[in-house]
């Protein structure tokens, strides 16, 4: 089976372009983002509540915590919260008018919680609206985890951000190019 496109960064300002220019901007950036920057599925993305990433005095939480219901391996896990998750979950959330915490975070057009599976096409119309091929609702997950990597942190750390049991899992995800081969060697 063919895996889901990495895309560069010029890739990923292309995507982000397209996505402020659509009719739910904000909603469709936070779940790009969710995916980019905590590696997050699309089926634990579509899952997450208000209440997830804010308490009730509307302070945002350093952490989200996945519950085991949530995640495909059916194991409780912590997303950590980076500064730049920070400030698109501060932007999105302002835009909240009511503080019901057991909303979902991200709401379809007819305001109900999206299924992992309408969350995925909605990610494959953006990557084609971009004109990104082979990107699909997997792509920000693998690009979180080959950042991760060629940053150098440890692959066991990966693993556990992941959420994956198998090392030989998460180092499928993990993309190689020749820029990538390039630097590696110029190290030494």
């Amino acid at each position: 089976m063919k895996q889901a496109r990495v895309p560069t960064e010029t890739e990923l300002k292309r995507v982000l372009t397209v996505v402020a220019q659509s009719r739910f901007a904000a909603r469709n950036r936070m779940a790009l983002m969710l995916s980019y920057y905590a590696g997050l599925r699309v089926g634990e993305i579509a899952a997450l509540k208000l209440g997830d990433v804010i308490d009730s005095e509307r302070h945002l939480r350093d952490c989200i915590s996945l519950k085991a219901a949530m995640t495909k391996t059916k194991e409780a896990r912590t997303i950590f919260v980076n500064g730049k998750l920070r400030k698109e979950i501060e932007r999105y959330v302002s835009c909240y008018t009511t503080l019901d915490l057991a909303e979902p975070l991200l709401m379809t057009q007819k305001r109900t919680a999206f299924s992992a599976n309408t969350l995925c096409q909605l990610f494959g119309q953006i990557y084609d609206e971009a004109g990104i091929d082979g990107a699909t609702s997997h792509s920000g997950r693998r690009w979180f985890i080959t950042r991760l990597a060629h940053s150098g942190v440890s692959a066991k750390v990966i693993m556990s951000l992941a959420g994956h049991k198998h090392m030989s899992t998460t180092q499928r995800y993990i993309d190689v190019n020749d820029e990538m081969m390039r630097a590696a060697v110029e190290i030494l």
